[in-house]
């Protein structure tokens, strides 16, 4: 959606996930087979986004730090992570999670960062529970025997929906949508989304 409206560059380390967003970016945009690391430095934007990332990075300060020397001085970082710190579930070990986060651990995060301006909102509230509890069940008994680098690469993988399921998800979520609304500023929400602007100087 970002890459029909704004000059888009998406990073994908994982090879068969860049395949899959290089097909479905076409020419809207440029998707790189990179990490962030190997990015030039003095390549920046307006807007970088790290969605469902940072929990996965044992050095997510650091990661913050490096992502927003990326942003242009006066842009945004913006991030989306899950919720809740205590309800860390087996869903969330076996897609490769180090963590999850209150609203004063992101803030804090950003701030550490050196980014100001810094707003934290909630999502997914109220079928994000059932969602979480839904995949916490049925990854019960699932081992995946892989390592936590290899469970975050294929999380992407079998996460998403498939490209063909995508307007009819957005009606079927529509009104989930409306709903959750209220509820962005208080503690209600399975997710987090943050973000914090680059100071001028």
């Amino acid at each position: 959606m970002l890459a029909r409206r704004y000059e888009y560059v998406g990073l994908e380390p994982d090879i068969r996930s860049y395949e899959t967003a290089r097909k479905r970016i076409g020419t809207d945009g440029r998707v790189v087979n990179i990490s962030v690391e190997e990015l030039p430095h003095a390549e920046t934007f307006d807007l970088v986004c790290a969605l469902e990332v940072l929990e996965h990075l044992e050095e997510d300060r650091a990661a913050l730090e490096l992502w927003s020397t990326h942003v242009r001085p006066g842009g945004w970082l913006l991030v989306s992570v899950p919720a809740g710190r205590g309800r860390f579930g087996r869903s969330d070990a076996i897609v490769g999670h180090v963590r999850r986060y209150d609203r004063e651990d992101l803030r804090a995060a950003l701030e550490s960062a050196g980014l100001v301006d810094v707003r934290v909102r909630t999502y997914g509230f109220p079928l994000g529970y059932v969602l979480e509890a839904a995949r916490n069940r049925l990854l019960a008994d699932r081992d995946s025997g892989a390592s936590r680098e290899e469970r975050t690469a294929t999380s992407g993988r079998w996460l998403p929906a498939p490209e063909r399921l995508a307007l009819p998800m957005r009606v079927v979520t529509a009104p989930f949508c409306l709903v959750q609304r209220p509820f962005a500023g208080t503690r209600l929400g399975t997710g987090l989304v943050a973000r914090g602007r680059r100071p001028e100087r």
